[in-house]
């Protein structure tokens, strides 16, 4: 069921949740904050549309080297691999066939030149799909990419899962210096739990000396300049980014016994920055 939009709200201490995750070493004393709506999708078409096309654009093909990562799908703007599904969601669906020369398709959408924002609260609601070889992710990038290129932009990964561990996501920065495999990142961990079961918020708060990994409202990771082996590239805005990836360097190549079609699905993406 689709949850109301929240235009105001007060983000307040949680402790609540700290039974269900691991390897948080911050403190949950976080600071009162008055949060404002800046953009939204509620993904509220009708079944087999595609995604409102003033909010979101489409990355397609292959790209370099795998989208630099070695990945295996072709990316598409077709409702088979993305669309609305009629019950307040949107579906990016991995699938496995002959297409284009690959052997698998998906979907990645964008807000590249249509929205970024500089600080404030990125979140989604969604499910994950899971199997080894499956990569779904949530994340931004620096809306100067195409002047600087990557690293130099920076990368926020508000979440990204390897489908094989289906209990687990990472919240991550790239950044000069501290790219790919040297990347800075923190992981939360569910005890008795998946995240492909059910819908869960994830989320990062950005400031101009911090960034702060939220699962369902948890604090799990605080990352902040001192954190950081090189230049803090932060201070620009930010787009975002969803797609479900196939094979990559960050989680492998499908096997036999990964499940196809697989799927994400998004109740909500919203964005908010902080009001007086």
């Amino acid at each position: 069921m689709k949850k109301t939009v929240v235009y105001k709200f007060t983000f307040l201490s949680i402790i609540a949740f700290t039974f269900l995750g691991c390897n948080s070493d911050d403190k949950q004393n976080i600071e009162q904050r008055n949060w404002q709506l800046s953009w939204s999708d509620e993904f509220d078409g009708a079944a087999g549309e595609l995604p409102d096309a003033s909010k979101w654009a489409f990355d397609i093909g292959t790209g370099e080297n795998g989208w630099g990562n070695s990945e295996l799908q072709y990316y598409t703007n077709r409702p088979e691999n993305v669309s609305q599904d009629g019950n307040g969601n949107l579906v990016i669906t991995a699938l496995k066939e002959s297409y284009n020369s690959s052997q698998y398709t998906s979907a990645r959408i964008k807000t590249k030149d249509l929205f970024a924002q500089k600080y404030g609260r990125f979140e989604a609601r969604l499910q994950t799909p899971y199997g080894q070889g499956l990569w779904p992710a949530f994340w931004l990038l620096g809306s100067n990419i195409d002047q600087v290129n990557w690293p130099q932009c920076g990368e926020i990964d508000v979440m990204e899962l390897r489908g094989q561990l289906p209990s687990t996501v990472n919240g991550t920065l790239h950044g000069p210096g501290f790219s790919g495999a040297n990347a800075i990142s923190g992981s939360y961990t569910y005890m008795n739990d998946r995240f492909d079961v059910g819908f869960h918020v994830f989320a990062v708060e950005w400031d101009a000396d911090k960034i702060d990994f939220f699962v369902d409202g948890f604090l799990y990771k605080r990352l902040g300049k001192s954190d950081v082996p090189g230049e803090w590239v932060y201070d620009n805005p930010f787009f975002m980014i969803l797609n479900v990836a196939v094979g990559g360097n960050y989680v492998g190549n499908p096997n036999s016994g990964t499940p196809f079609p697989q799927k994400m699905t998004i109740d909500y993406v919203r964005v908010y920055n902080l009001g007086n």
